[in-house]
């Protein structure tokens, strides 16, 4: 197959602009509208609020267990990066494509659509479910409903390929990630007398500082499978204060964690929070009996382990012309999908090197690369 109608549904995807704090309605629904022109019905599972949707389909027959092809519909902001380009035009130059997603990850969502007149003229004797999300980039927050809609089904799925940009290599590991938003609360006052106040920020960096001696104590303990070979610990984002001269009442900062699979996942958030409420909390508290420390989660995404059905691991390998198995230190919505019991691996089309930076881009042999594995793929599912 010919990789022009892959990029001409991935140039439509990526003029959708599903930054994470955006809407993917539309693009859902010009999804739903393109497998209704192929007469394969799909099903919508909406957030809450209505305002952003996953997708599931299946196309053959959905008594028999067969292989979700999985992947999300958000990109990252493209807020302060220098593109050379529209990041929601996609343009070509020198055998690469360039737009905000492409290789992260709506190429896989357009090679699996490209896909789908092929795939309705086949005679499967085992389906294929498309399973589309929203909010992978901010915790996966979408993907738990989808997979619940999909565990209701009496048959469990023989596997699913998670299409995260792995140069169509078989990852059959990863790291888990908590994520948090730490917020103080201080005494304000005029900071040419800083005794009177209680400074959050500085209390804050303090809160900083622990979490660097936390990181420093988790590098001691390394599995070697891993780049980097230990559990990873990053801040994000801080906010606080209001003028030069005042102290400052509020201050708050996001952080994350990335521990390896055999690992406890509340284990720094637990020695985190005692901290706080031994240690800095007391200490705070003298100076102002109302200060407070709070710390909620916002982000969780399960590890990926490897699993022990090597014969599903070998199916995917040979189907892939892969000889080898990989780990990777980002999350996917695997872990999700795996703890439904349901056997996963992730393989899928350009590099993670590209992705959330400035023209992001995919080489069109990774696209090629992608089609053929799907076409490899498909001759599996015509066997009994």
């Amino acid at each position: 197959m010919e990789s022009t109608n892959s990029k001409i549904i991935l140039e439509k995807l990526i003029n959708f602009n599903s930054t994470s704090s955006e809407s993917n309605l539309d693009l859902i629904l010009f999804i739903q509208s393109y497998l209704e022109s192929y007469k394969i019905k799909s099903e919508i599972i909406f957030n809450e609020e209505k305002t952003k949707a996953n997708l599931h389909a299946i196309i053959g027959p959905s008594e028999k267990p067969g292989v979700v092809l999985s992947g999300h519909t958000d990109v990252v902001p493209v807020d302060g990066q220098k593109w050379d380009t529209d990041p929601f035009k996609l343009s070509e130059k020198a055998n690469k494509l360039f737009g905000r997603g492409t290789a992260d990850m709506k190429s896989f969502l357009a090679v699996a659509l490209a896909m789908v007149p092929v795939m309705v003229k086949k005679n499967l004797k085992k389906p294929i479910h498309l399973a589309f999300s929203y909010d992978e980039e901010v915790g996966c927050l979408g993907a738990p409903s989808l997979v619940d809609h999909i565990s209701k089904y009496s048959i469990k799925p023989l596997v699913v390929i998670v299409g995260e940009p792995t140069n169509m290599e078989i990852v059959n590991s990863h790291k888990g990630v908590m994520g948090f938003m730490t917020s103080l609360t201080g005494l304000e006052g005029h900071s040419s007398a800083p005794e009177k106040g209680l400074n959050t920020i500085i209390y804050a960096s303090k809160l900083i500082n622990f979490i660097n001696t936390l990181y420093e104590e988790e590098k001691l303990n390394k599995n070697p499978i891993f780049d980097p070979p230990y559990t990873t610990i990053h801040i994000g984002t801080i906010q606080g204060g209001s003028a030069l001269n005042i102290i400052p009442k509020k201050c708050s900062f996001v952080w994350e964690y990335r521990y390896l699979p055999d690992q406890e996942s509340n284990n720094i958030i637990d020695k985190f929070n005692s901290y706080v409420t031994e240690t800095l909390l007391p200490e705070m508290k003298v100076v102002y009996k109302d200060a407070n420390i709070s710390t909620r989660q916002i982000a969780h995404v399960p590890p990926l382990k490897s699993s022990n059905d090597t014969e599903i691991e070998n199916l995917i390998m040979k189907l892939a012309k892969s000889n080898t198995v990989k780990t990777v230190s980002y999350g996917t919505e695997g872990g999700i999908f795996q703890k439904k019991d349901i056997p996963t691996i992730v393989c899928g089309p350009g590099s993670i090197d590209q992705a959330h930076k400035a023209n992001e881009f995919i080489k069109i042999t990774e696209i090629e690369k992608c089609e053929k594995f799907l076409i490899q793929l498909l001759g599996f599912l015509e066997q009994d």
